[in-house]
């Protein structure tokens, strides 16, 4: 049986008799109580602004599985909601942001700081309702990701906006960064105030920057934001999850501040075990369609993970969220297995 509180140990430095376990996205469209839920809500935003909702959600994978980690029901998009940006989803096609920031200043923006108000009501009713062996995980976007979407004001597949931004007008483009870790830190600060243990900072489109630009827009901005968040919460630790970064994690752990890496799919786990900082604990990295497709490819994917990590702590998770049709029978087999 895993210890109490083993994911936060894990986060620690403490190296686990087993993997500690947890999967991004665990709370979701997979999940038939969530779609009921969800259908009485109406839209995705409504769902994350309802604090007994949002909480609801952040349980429902504990109850099911007994994942050793919770994951706040949230949205990264929730920051430029409360900087002042219109926020909604299409369905079917994702976030849309308004004013889109390549066409307009952020200071034409009102902030609206109260927005985030009602995530801080989930944490406290998720913290009060956690078994006492789950760690409960908070998160935010990243900077660049979060302005990725700020510029474009809607997801894109090169984040060419935003690049483009950061090329030619590189002083507005640092104004809404700093912006962005201003109220990352409030709102992460915010979030530990009210109950949850560690974050984690995804910065899902990492991987689309040069290095020069990896250093300047990915690892400052997340270094600032642990700078700052651990003068006021030095005992919480900090997940990075800098998405494609490859070759320059080592450069992320170095000079980021995190107290854990969190590995996408592309990495190989053996690589990341010789190459990163000795102990330094590292999340995941099971690619989410190997746990579609099941069977012995599940096995050895998740074997081979298990096998990558012999003296390093090690939480298991993915390489990326779970998709929507990932069977439950799947979740439990991998349950199973990294629990021996």
């Amino acid at each position: 049986m895993a210890s109490p509180k083993s994911l936060l140990a894990t986060l620690r430095g403490a190296r686990q008799e087993r993997s500690s376990l947890w999967l991004m996205r665990q709370a979701g469209r997979y999940l038939p109580e969530y779609r009921a839920l969800r259908e009485t809500k109406g839209g995705f935003l409504e769902l994350c602004y309802d604090p007994e909702s949002a909480a609801e959600v952040t349980l429902q994978p504990i109850r099911r599985f007994g994942f050793d980690g919770a994951i706040l029901f949230s949205d990264i998009l929730v920051i430029p909601h409360a900087l002042g940006q219109h926020l909604w989803f299409e369905a079917g096609e994702g976030p849309r942001l308004a004013p889109a920031l390549v066409d307009s200043a952020l200071d034409q923006l009102q902030a609206a700081p109260e927005r985030l108000e009602p995530v801080y009501a989930t944490v406290a009713r998720v913290a009060g309702a956690l078994p006492s062996e789950t760690s409960f995980l908070g998160f935010a976007g990243s900077p660049w990701t979060v302005a990725t979407y700020m510029v474009a004001g809607q997801g894109s597949k090169d984040q060419s906006a935003a690049r483009r931004m950061a090329f030619g007008d590189p002083a507005a483009f640092g104004a809404l960064v700093e912006a962005i870790i201003d109220l990352s830190v409030t709102y992460l600060s915010g979030q530990i105030e009210h109950g949850v243990e560690a974050v984690q900072l995804f910065d899902s489109w990492a991987g689309s920057l040069s290095p020069a630009q990896f250093e300047q827009w990915v690892i400052a901005p997340n270094a600032e934001i642990v700078r700052r968040l651990k003068a006021l919460h030095p005992d919480t630790p900090i997940i990075g999850f800098p998405k494609g970064a490859g070759g320059k994690l080592r450069a992320y752990a170095d000079e980021s501040g995190v107290d854990a890496i969190g590995l996408d799919e592309t990495v190989d786990p053996a690589w990341a075990d010789a190459n990163l900082p000795d102990h330094l604990p590292v999340q995941g990295n099971l690619d989410p369609l190997a746990l579609v497709a099941g069977g012995e490819a599940l096995d050895r994917a998740i074997d081979r993970i298990l096998a990558a990590f012999p003296s390093r702590p090690h939480i298991f998770n993915l390489g990326h969220g779970i998709v929507p049709d990932t069977p439950i029978a799947h979740v439990e087999h991998l349950i199973k297995r990294v629990r021996g």
